[in-house]
């Protein structure tokens, strides 16, 4: 796509070289190819050293943008952003894709349905009434139970078990909001990755990313009913008890454990080895590996224990 043709369907002003662009892409993680957009001056190193030739600016960070770029000045950079992902977006199957290659020995149910495209590793498992979208890979060894939706694109690993009713690569929970109070609609053009021996519970959902991926890395294991929103990058190892939720963007790094009910806000980092018991509310930044965490608002769980025994003498 050229970059004149994200002007007019924006029907804003093109300044400098018009540019073939093939997707978006945040800032720091761009290329020459790519599509990036800046919202506020607190990105401006960011702006200055990416790798994109094509922007979404507004007037005050000009002064900012790399030597021979071109750029599009909006009124409002996250609506302008939010209206172009809708011109990557691809549509949810895609004609003219070769036939999907099966693997040896797997095991495909006449109910199930696997789209063009599609690379079937080696003894898989399909049970009825899954559905294996667009250019999904799946590895050897793996089982899907009945009634998995796999969107397009998501990349699933060897040995992993995903259980009935859930739902990888749907789109993540993603708008710009106008004055007005009407809400556009983000396309979630990235995917998902399971990496190797991860185990999903039932009638979970793994949302994809807007741009780049939403990774569970090897070995985490998930319970059921467990959400977990674009972006996200799940450390190895990591176990979530049923009923918890991770926010866009945030990060967990291995051998985190996550007990029922919990919840996390996005762009959190949250360091390998912490340990979250029931119904933590999980809103600022873990920066020390193997602690021990409860309640909400989050404390350390020695502290929540001495917090309930004052809370049962108040009530005597």
């Amino acid at each position: 796509m050229l970059f004149s043709d994200v002007a007019s369907y924006l029907k804003l002003e093109l300044v400098g070289e018009d540019l073939e662009l093939d997707s978006m892409n945040e800032l720091s993680l761009s290329s020459s190819s790519q599509l990036a957009f800046a919202t506020h001056k607190k990105y401006s190193s960011e702006l200055s050293s990416s790798k994109a030739k094509a922007f979404l600016i507004t007037n005050v960070l000009i002064e900012y943008l790399p030597k021979n770029s071109s750029y599009i000045i909006c009124e409002d950079v996250s609506i302008s952003m939010a209206q172009a992902t809708k011109l990557f977006s691809k549509k949810p199957i895609e004609a003219g894709v070769a036939s999907a290659k099966i693997g040896d020995n797997s095991y495909i149910d006449g109910m199930a349905k696997v789209e063009n495209g599609a690379v079937i590793g080696s003894n898989v498992t399909i049970l009825a009434g899954a559905y294996i979208g667009t250019n999904v890979h799946v590895g050897d060894d793996t089982i899907i139970y009945p009634n998995v939706t796999i969107y397009r694109d998501c990349v699933i690993g060897k040995e992993c078990i995903i259980h009935s009713g859930s739902v990888i690569g749907a789109d993540g929970f993603g708008f710009s909001h106008t004055n007005t109070g009407e809400h556009v609609k983000i396309y979630q053009n990235g995917n998902v990755i399971i990496e190797d021996c991860v185990e999903i519970g039932a009638n979970c959902a793994i949302d994809r990313a807007v741009f780049n991926s939403t990774i569970i890395r090897k070995g985490t294991k998930m319970d059921n009913f467990i959400h977990i929103a674009h972006n996200c990058d799940i450390g190895e190892h990591s176990v979530f008890v049923a009923q918890t939720g991770v926010g866009g963007s945030t990060k967990l790094g291995r051998n985190c454990v996550v007990s029922g009910q919990s919840a996390f806000s996005d762009h959190l980092s949250i360091a390998p080895f912490s340990t979250f018991t029931a119904r933590s509310g999980v809103t600022k930044n873990i920066t020390e590996s193997g602690g021990v965490y409860s309640g909400f608002p989050l404390m350390s769980h020695r502290e929540w224990k001495r917090l309930q025994v004052r809370i049962a003498k108040l009530n005597n």
